[in-house]
Order: structure tokens, then C-alpha cells, then sequence
């Protein structure tokens, strides 16, 4: 059985507590108790969430856990001195320690990322960097794993990370099995960006995003503007005129973002050769999805896959 702990503290983001379905579920699955759970916080007693609930604690003490998972919050902020505190202490007698989302703050005050990679929200990740420049700071991936110490960006990155805690410790297959069970995405590579294609190009009316649905769902098809306008119930002209002025960009532009985030994916998991992700996401051949690639991130797609490998602890 491993034993994980959860640090929270007043104020803590209510979304933290999802990653506990992860280790719930898992253990489930396996029909046996492999991991064990305890909420910690600095006294110990009822502690309130962001949202005001309050939930029950066990100080935090001197027991040595597997794991140690480190709440966020809304604020970018460590959470009080003793969180810090424990943590450089409990680091010296726990297997693993991870960082949710702004929880990476909480690390970096104990001096847990100093001289490591680490990541966390996008929106926090510059003073993150600013207030602790000996941490190398990833703004835009979903989390990283520099050996022990773990950090994801927001909170539904913390799912992820508790996804690859599971695999690392039960195997893929389990993972897998969890994820279909969370009905989430089995699972997203610690190297995946942070930020969307689709909520970047931010379409106003439904006909563009019914357009942009389209095409997401059939990236290996012929995604001409005349088909697009079709799907959008449309002139051609007159899509292209209203993609222009919704998007800023072209319905060409758009649909080649849209399948290099998908490539990018695929690649990044590892799971598929340079071949199929060209073929599956409408490249046709791997030298055009290599010159789709080099334009959009300055590295070939071999590039990426080795550095996904890396950031998420594959490596």
C-alpha cells in the first residue's frame, strides 16, 4: 500500500480534491488498497476551501509518506510559512513530492525546485520565475517531472499528473483503465502544451465554431473552405469573409494549426510513427507535416517527441 498525503492549508483551490479520484478509482479497478489518502494540514482539524467548505485534516507531524501532493490556489501565493516548513523537512523521508498547479509556489518557498525544470499555470508562471530564478520555469506544458519532484499547471493538469503517478506505479494498462473510468483522456503527454488551438482562434458565432467543430472531429479529410463553408451552412465567400474577421486568420491557417496541436499530441505520447501522425491528421506524408512542425514550433516532430519524453519523466 502506498501512502499519499494531500497538503492543503486555508483558502485552497476545491478543484485540488479531484486528483484524490484518481488514487479512489485506481484502487477500484485493482479490487485492492494501493493507495491510502490522508488530507494534511499545518494543525490539523476542519480547513476551508476556496469555496468556503470546510473539510477535515490530520496535522501534519512526522510521518513519512510514498507521496506528497501540494494544494493551489487562486492567489499564485505558497500558502502559509509551515507548508514550506513541512515540506523541506518531509522531503527527506518521502519518495515523491508534486506541485498542482500553483502549488509549484508552495515547492519553490521550500527550496524543492532549485536547479529543477518545473512548470505551472500559465498565468502565474512569470512570477513564479521572477520570485525564484534558480528554478528553470516551462510555462506551457502540462507537467514535468525532474525525479522526484513533480509540478503540473492548472488543476485539471494535476489529473494528468496523477495519471502518470498511477501508471509509474501500477502500469499503462491501469492508467488507462482509470481514465476511461474518469471518462477523461488517457492521458495528456507531460510535454502537451497548456494552450488551445480552438480557444485561441476564440470564434464568436456558432456557425464558425460549428465549422471549427467540423473540422477538429475530421482533420484527415479534405478540409477545403468549400467543404468548411458547407459545414457552416455558408458561401464559400461568405465564410471565408466571417472566419476572417472572427479568427484573424484564414480557414487554411486555422485548419493547419489545428492538426499540428493534434500531431503534436501524438507525437508526443509516443505511441504512433511519424507516418501515421501524418497520415491520421491530413499531412499526407511526413515531409509536409515536418515543414508544418518546423513553422509552427522550430523543430522537426522527432524533436518534440524526445523532449516530451523528457519533461514527462519518460527519460
Amino acid at each position: 500500500m502506498r501512502t499519499i498525503g494531500l497538503v492543503v492549508y486555508p483558502g485552497f483551490s476545491a478543484m485540488s480534491l479531484a486528483v484524490t479520484t484518481v488514487f479512489e478509482t485506481a484502487n477500484r479497478h485493482v479490487g485492492t488498497l494501493e493507495y491510502k489518502l490522508t488530507l494534511l494540514s499545518e494543525r490539523g482539524g476542519p480547513v476551508a476551501t476556496s469555496l468556503g467548505v470546510e473539510i477535515q485534516t490530520a496535522p501534519f507531524g512526522r510521518r513519512a509518506f510514498d507521496t506528497l501532493l501540494v494544494a493551489g490556489n487562486a492567489e499564485g501565493s505558497p500558502g502559509p510559512p509551515g507548508v514550506a516548513r513541512y515540506l523541506r523537512a518531509a522531503a527527506r523521508r518521502t519518495r515523491r513530492i508534486a506541485g498542482m498547479c500553483t502549488g509549484a509556489f508552495a515547492l519553490a518557498a521550500a527550496g524543492l525546485l532549485d536547479g529543477r525544470r518545473a512548470t505551472t499555470h500559465w498565468y502565474f508562471a512569470r512570477r513564479l520565475q521572477q520570485k525564484h530564478p534558480s528554478v528553470a520555469v516551462d510555462d506551457d506544458r502540462i507537467f514535468i517531472a525532474d525525479g522526484p519532484i513533480w509540478t503540473s499547471a492548472g488543476m485539471s493538469a494535476g489529473i494528468d499528473l496523477a495519471l502518470a503517478l498511477v501508471e509509474a506505479d501500477l502500469g499503462v494498462e491501469v492508467a488507462r483503465m482509470v481514465a476511461r473510468k474518469l471518462v477523461v483522456y488517457h492521458r495528456r503527454a507531460g510535454g502537451q502544451s497548456q494552450f488551445s488551438a480552438l480557444l485561441d482562434l476564440d470564434a464568436k458565432s456558432d456557425r464558425v465554431q460549428t465549422a471549427l467543430a467540423y473540422a477538429r472531429e475530421h482533420l484527415g479529410a479534405d478540409l477545403s473552405v468549400e467543404r468548411l463553408a458547407r459545414a457552416a451552412h455558408l458561401s464559400p465567400r461568405q465564410f471565408s469573409r466571417v472566419f476572417r474577421e472572427e479568427t484573424g486568420q484564414s480557414p487554411a491557417k486555422a485548419v493547419e494549426r489545428l492538426r499540428v496541436e493534434a500531431a503534436r499530441l501524438m507525437m508526443e505520447s509516443g505511441r504512433f510513427s511519424v507516418d501515421e501522425v501524418a497520415r491520421e491528421n491530413g499531412f499526407g506524408n511526413r515531409e509536409r507535416l515536418r515543414r508544418s512542425f518546423v513553422r509552427a514550433f522550430g523543430q522537426p516532430p522527432q524533436a518534440l517527441r524526445r523532449a516530451a519524453g523528457q519533461l514527462d519523466g519518460r527519460s
